[in-house]
């Protein structure tokens, strides 16, 4: 007999805590894993929670589910998924629907889709941002897939999801990988700014001498204000723990190596195809392959720099002031830049992807909620929306005010010898975006000279070309063809 709303597939921490968030707000959940033993404690343990019906198989536990059937895949994203996903749809029937919460490349749910989509089932790719944490007590959900199918998923993920000022964290983005790619650039903004946060980070304490716990109190401090958010918030946590089994800072007892699972390398890569400068994301993604080069560290620190006593200029207090101006800055840039590629990749793909409401249900639940995401879902409600974030008026007041900060920032670290790749990728960026003209036209003219590639001029319209190696008049492109 038909009896779960929805299944689980899936039971490591975050499968486990969706069942159990699902089945907290009232709806029945099949659970199944391919380890028995996590079913077991799952049901055991959490039978208050609500109810589970637990499976020792793909058949049982699909013939539990109530039409139109509904499975939530929850495994290790690349293979592991295609394996589950191919024995869970021979299972079902048209209408029904597979749904992969899981970290997939957006490219692999746009073609299970499709080939779903053949069979006559509906799949979803649903990008679940919150940790383990969000998972269990509302995560942000950025849906992908038929409408149709959100109609059966909406009411389900927007009552699991994070809330905000009575809002639901959850909606849905478009077709096919629409959610995953969201996903996707949510995870490259969250590279860049936890790159900048370490920026700041490292810059106060190298250059003033700082200490961790002294450090986490200007973090909280900095977290009343407009920086409040999520990543500020445990930065302050992490810089004031002490380390159990030495007494030292935690932070100076871990390992400097950054690791990374390839959501920001992918997002980078998506970027370099659709000709989008998101210079902070793929900063992020080099600054923690570079912290993983241990020879080549090794080999380098004999390299000269700056003396070890040199220290900025300015007091303690001005410096501590100007990296908070810099880094909101460099996060507003940080922010922009993803948010240009998913406008980028919308028409690419053939979606409509609106970035208020992206911004919308980043604003709970995700890693990167933020309290300035309000302003920044407000400037893309706006008719017409602003050609770059950067030009809103609450942006451009705040880069405004910025501006000897910022720079300020950026020639201390070089003067002192750190490096902050995130906050001078940025400052580079502003700059770029608001110069006249750029050193692109000598660019033009150099890849005219060597490869007759053409420019066009700023007096007329047409291309033209060079006759470098002969008579030196510019034709046009088609004459000199």
């Amino acid at each position: 007999m038909n009896q779960a709303d929805i299944g689980v597939t899936g039971l490591s921490t975050m499968g486990r805590n969706l069942a159990r968030n699902l089945a907290r707000h009232g709806y029945s959940v099949a659970v199944h894993n391919r380890t028995e033993r996590r079913t077991t404690e799952l049901v055991t343990g959490f039978a208050s929670e609500g109810t589970f019906l637990p499976s020792v198989g793909l058949t049982e536990f699909v013939g539990s589910l109530r039409p139109p059937r509904t499975v939530l895949v929850m495994v290790k994203a690349g293979s592991p998924t295609d394996s589950v996903i191919g024995d869970v749809a021979k299972l079902m029937e048209p209408g029904d629907i597979i749904v992969d919460g899981g970290n997939a490349h957006f490219m692999d749910t746009r073609r299970r889709e499709a080939a779903l989509r053949e069979q006559g089932l509906h799949f979803v790719g649903a990008g679940v941002s919150g940790g383990e944490v969000g998972a269990l007590e509302g995560p942000s959900i950025m849906v992908g897939g038929s409408a149709e199918s959100y109609t059966t998923l909406g009411p389900m993920f927007r009552a699991i999801a994070a809330q905000v000022d009575g809002e639901p964290c959850c909606a849905h983005l478009g077709t096919d990988g629409a959610g995953h790619f969201v996903k996707m650039v949510h995870n490259g903004i969250e590279y860049s700014d936890m790159q900048l946060i370490a920026e700041a980070y490292d810059l106060m304490r190298q250059g003033l001498g700082a200490t961790p716990a002294e450090l986490a109190a200007v973090f909280r401090d900095w977290n009343q204000g407009e920086l409040q958010s999520y990543l500020i918030e445990i930065t302050a946590n992490v810089l004031g723990h002490v380390d159990a089994a030495t007494g030292a800072p935690f932070v100076d007892m871990v390992a400097d190596r950054a690791e990374q699972k390839g959501t920001g390398r992918w997002t980078v890569q998506n970027a370099l195809e659709l000709g989008v400068p998101i210079t902070g994301i793929a900063e992020a993604v080099f600054a923690r392959s570079l912290s993983a080069l241990s020879d080549q560290r090794a080999a380098a620190r004999a390299l000269p720099g700056p003396r070890p006593h040199m220290r900025p200029t300015q007091p303690e207090h001005d410096l501590v002031a100007d990296v908070r101006r810099a880094l909101y800055a460099s996060k507003i840039v940080a922010y922009a830049q993803g948010f240009e590629q998913i406008a980028a990749a919308s028409p690419e793909y053939g979606w409509d992807i609106d970035r208020s409401v992206v911004a919308g249900i980043w604003r709970g639940g995700c890693i990167i909620r933020a309290r300035f995401l309000t302003d920044l879902r407000a400037a893309y409600a706006t008719a017409p929306v602003p050609p770059t974030l950067l030009a809103d008026a609450a942006f451009a007041d705040a880069l405004t005010g910025a501006q000897e900060p910022w720079r300020r920032v950026v020639a201390t670290a070089a003067s002192i010898g750190v490096p902050m790749p995130g906050f001078s990728s940025a400052l580079a960026y502003y700059d770029g975006l608001r110069r006249d003209r750029l050193p692109a036209a000598l660019i033009q003219g150099l890849r005219d000279y060597f490869g007759a590639h053409t420019y066009a001029r700023t007096d007329r319209g047409g291309t033209f070309h060079v006759d470098w190696s002969g008579d030196q008049k510019e034709r046009p492109a088609e004459a000199a063809g």
